[in-house]
Formats: C-alpha cells, sequence, structure tokens
C-alpha cells in the first residue's frame, strides 16, 4: 500500500490536472469562435470555400521586386517595389499563423505578391489544397487591411486544377514563379494553360525566364535581381 504521503501528493496531482481540463472547458468556447481558429471572416466561393482574391491595378510599367526576407521595417530605398515570397516556406509561415506581426512593415511596398505555398505533385491533395487555402486567407487578409495584393498562381498535376485556381477574379494580374519548372516543363505548360483557361488573367508578372511558347501579357522579373534588396 502507498503511504500517506504517497497518496496524498497523488490527489493533489489529480488535483492539478483536472483543474486544467476544467480550465480547458471554460476556455473552450472562446477558443471555437476565435476567428484565427475559424478562418471564416472573409468572403469565399466555391466547393472549398477559399476567400476570394479580388482583382486589383498597379502600374505595370518598370515592375520591381524584392524578397521578403529581404524587406524591412527601416527600409526606404525599396518602397516602390513589390514583395515576393519565392522563397522557401518556413520563412513565411508567419504570415498565416500571426498574420499582425508583419502588417506595417509589409504596408510600406507598393504591392504584395500573395505567399507562394509549395504545391509539390509528391504532397497529398489534402496538403495542396492546405497550401492554396493559406495562401488565399493571407491575401485576402491584407487586402482587408488596404493593401494591394497580386495573387501568385501555383499548380501541381492536373488534379491539382480543380482547386489551384479558385478564388481569384477573373481578368487579375497574377504572378508565376519559374525556378524549378524547366524539368517539368510540360507539366508546366498544361497548368499554365489552364490557368489562363480558368483565369484569364490579364497580365502575368513572370518571376524568371519564361518559356517561348507561354501565351499572354508577360512581364518578366529577374530573379537574381529581386533578391538584392538594399536597405
Amino acid at each position: 500500500m502507498p503511504s500517506k504521503q504517497v497518496m496524498a501528493f497523488i490527489v493533489l496531482i489529480q488535483d492539478i490536472i483536472w483543474d486544467k481540463e476544467a480550465q480547458k472547458k471554460m476556455n473552450s468556447n472562446e477558443f471555437r469562435n476565435n476567428p484565427l481558429f475559424l478562418r471564416n471572416n472573409f468572403v469565399s466561393d466555391g466547393e472549398w470555400n477559399f476567400p476570394i482574391i479580388k482583382r486589383q491595378e498597379i502600374s505595370l510599367n518598370n515592375i520591381d521586386l524584392i524578397s521578403y526576407s529581404d524587406i524591412s521595417s527601416k527600409d526606404t530605398k525599396n518602397l516602390h517595389k513589390g514583395v515576393h515570397f519565392f522563397i522557401d516556406d518556413w520563412r513565411f509561415e508567419s504570415l498565416y499563423d500571426k498574420p499582425d506581426r508583419s502588417l506595417i512593415t509589409l504596408s510600406k511596398y507598393q504591392f504584395l505578391l500573395t505567399p507562394d505555398y509549395s504545391l509539390y505533385a509528391e504532397m497529398p491533395l489534402w496538403r495542396q489544397i492546405e497550401s492554396v487555402g493559406k495562401a488565399r486567407w493571407v491575401g485576402a487578409n491584407w487586402q482587408n487591411n488596404g493593401l494591394t495584393v497580386i495573387p501568385t498562381i501555383s499548380w501541381a498535376r492536373s488534379q491539382s486544377f480543380d482547386f489551384c485556381f479558385k478564388s481569384i477574379e477573373k481578368h487579375c494580374i497574377v504572378a508565376i514563379g519559374m525556378i524549378g519548372c524547366k524539368k517539368e516543363r510540360r507539366a508546366f505548360m498544361q497548368g499554365y494553360n489552364e490557368m489562363l483557361l480558368q483565369i484569364e488573367p490579364d497580365a502575368i508578372i513572370c518571376f524568371g525566364e519564361p518559356f517561348p511558347e507561354m501565351r499572354g501579357n508577360i512581364i518578366r522579373v529577374d530573379y537574381i535581381k529581386s533578391r538584392k534588396g538594399v536597405h
């Protein structure tokens, strides 16, 4: 038999656990209705209920970009540029997890591309759908805060075509990245042509060298130059 001291200790531990569980239950309703948990505070459409990215205009003369990893609250020399996210996902996960943290700094720049969350063919479809949903939510949140947003469009295999072009208003200016596409040229062009069909973009900001067969109003941006942000 355990000693009285051991039994008392066990009872104390049980009380602590029960208190924590009671506290969780008390807070569960507040958590359940938290907008950052529900993510339902923007207009959405379609079977996936992605938040809608609205069509916005920017000047297409001398488009220049700066990487999100190069921006700074003290930057004064690059504020005429748009911010791109053709970088590793881990560098911008906070945009979704803690969306208010970088709003002030981002608002200084001319426009923002939506985050380029990875859409690898090796990912299961639920992960691909999640990546698209997160990008749409971040973009809708920026627009809701008065920022100018250009949707970044990416795709995987043809299965992704059912969702990766959704919740983008027709005739939007869009952005695409060419990094790593040369080895998958046929698959890339299949998705690119589907994007033209579904979105009918007025212009395509192309981060990197476009393929000669790509149609549309393409504005090429040098990706090496865009990583040389001078603050």
